[in-house]
């Protein structure tokens, strides 16, 4: 599965990894409130899980019925699953008492789950992380509600919210999650590649992984883990001037999707990635994430991103 990263998994993002293949790819946050105002940028977020399958549209929110309202509005569109985010650390959002803020209060956190799961007929899932702190450790009491609310699935970041991103994250905790509810439970947290995929599992003893960053800059990782793991059908991992091509493609589908001024800006991030991993120059790095219009980034990128394949075997 493809985390929800805020900023990074738009729709041109979940559209390149599902061309490699994906068990399942998450939208970016969405708040309730944002949702039903209107708020620029949030349809936009939700887009590609509506009325499509493998995909699920994260929510979140603090309050009752605006999830209830947004999850019906979504679900009405053709959302194929909801997923409730109690996971974020972000302190704009835990502030606001959602993400893994709502983790501190068990309680409310189920009301916002029985809003959800009985406002629509589509599967709701759940993601949060091994608890507030390393004292209030109680996502496995919060499983087991949330199964017996109709919860379909569970992510489990193996974090608690005050280490944000820091340290390793603690695989073998998640475990405990697994062996208390009988629905999936989806180990997050580190998990980069096969190897460390393969290790998370053994840990956790979770039905699947999730990867977040382990995808920037190589959309095609998702399906990589899946052929090793489960044999899936190996992806096609482009070299050489397919490589190129393949970039471009998505660089020219990000400035249809956003505009060619808010588009110059997205893109950046996802170029830098491409170029950590082909190992671009320093200089030529810097050349192409400052270039003033579309045309000159892409004479840069086919300068940038060649040769290939000696890079990728590197």
């Amino acid at each position: 599965m493809l985390a929800p990263m805020a900023g990074i998994t738009d729709l041109p993002f979940r559209e390149l990894v599902t061309t490699f293949g994906a068990g399942m790819v998450v939208s970016e946050m969405v708040a309730s409130h944002d949702m039903l105002n209107h708020r620029q940028g949030s349809w936009e977020k939700t887009q590609l899980g509506l009325g499509k399958t493998g995909t699920a549209v994260q929510l979140a929110g603090r309050e009752t019925a605006p999830m209830a309202e947004a999850a019906r509005i979504i679900a009405g569109q053709g959302a194929s699953v909801i997923d409730i985010n109690m996971g974020c650390p972000a302190k704009k959002v835990t502030q606001g008492y959602s993400g893994s803020a709502l983790m501190r209060d068990p309680d409310h956190a189920l009301s916002l789950i029985d809003a959800v799961v009985s406002s629509v007929d589509i599967p709701v899932t759940l993601k949060m992380r091994l608890g507030w702190d390393e004292r209030h450790m109680n996502a496995s009491e919060i499983a087991v509600r949330a199964e017996a609310a109709g919860i379909h699935q569970l992510v489990i970041h193996g974090r608690t919210r005050c280490q944000f991103y820091n340290g390793r994250a603690n695989w073998a905790a998640i475990k405990k999650v697994k062996e208390a509810v009988k629905i999936p439970v989806i180990a997050n947290g580190d998990i980069v590649d096969a190897k460390t995929a393969c290790e998370a599992l053994s840990l956790s003893g979770a039905d699947g992984v999730m990867i977040g960053r382990g995808a920037q800059g190589r959309p095609w990782m998702l399906a990589e883990v899946a052929h090793s793991i489960y044999g899936t059908p190996a992806p096609t991992v482009p070299t050489g001037d397919a490589f190129v091509d393949m970039v471009i493609a998505y660089y020219e589908e990000i400035l249809r999707f956003y505009g060619a001024t808010t588009g110059l800006r997205v893109s950046r991030k996802h170029l830098g990635w491409f170029m950590d991993t082909v190992k671009t120059s320093t200089e030529m790095r810097r050349a192409v994430l400052t270039a003033k219009a579309p045309s000159e980034t892409i004479d840069l990128l086919r300068r940038a991103l060649q040769p290939m394949d000696e890079k990728l075997a590197a």
